[in-house]
């Protein structure tokens, strides 16, 4: 059996969950050092916007254990992926929860909405049935 490809997928119009792996070493004062991690995502992420896809790009970063704290906060990674895209990217301000939701859904197609750190919240580790279906709610 061949491995499927998100090229494989029809994902026009559609909201896409993407787990990719942002979890770049940074500096004291929160810099990223090594964008290596970020720019291996490029390639399915910009297959996903020239399909017209809206993408939902989800990560840990850093040692946050279950509760938020801004030393992990995803936002130098969306600063730098919004550089490296060429557009601007949605940093949501949780990964669950109405606020998420409702964020996602008015976002037009060919936008790129990161979740902020999935470590946050106690289920990511905890590989929690609820949080798992609140992250799958936010995509087709």
């Amino acid at each position: 059996m061949a491995k499927l490809s998100v090229r494989d997928l029809d994902t026009s119009g559609k909201r896409v969950f993407v787990r990719v792996d942002f979890n770049t070493p940074l500096t004291e004062e929160g810099a990223i050092r090594d964008d290596s991690r970020i720019r291996a995502a490029l390639p399915t992420i910009n297959h996903l916007l020239n399909n017209k896809a809206k993408v939902i790009l989800a990560s840990h970063l850093g040692k946050a254990k279950g509760k938020p704290d801004p030393r992990w906060t995803m936002r130098p990674v969306a600063e730098r992926l919004s550089q490296l895209l060429g557009r601007d990217v949605i940093l949501a301000p949780d990964c669950i929860g109405p606020e998420v939701a409702r964020l996602v859904k008015e976002a037009p197609a060919g936008t790129v909405v990161l979740l902020e750190n999935l470590r946050f919240h106690p289920g990511e580790m905890e590989n929690d049935l609820t949080f798992a279906r609140e992250l799958a709610n936010l995509a087709d």
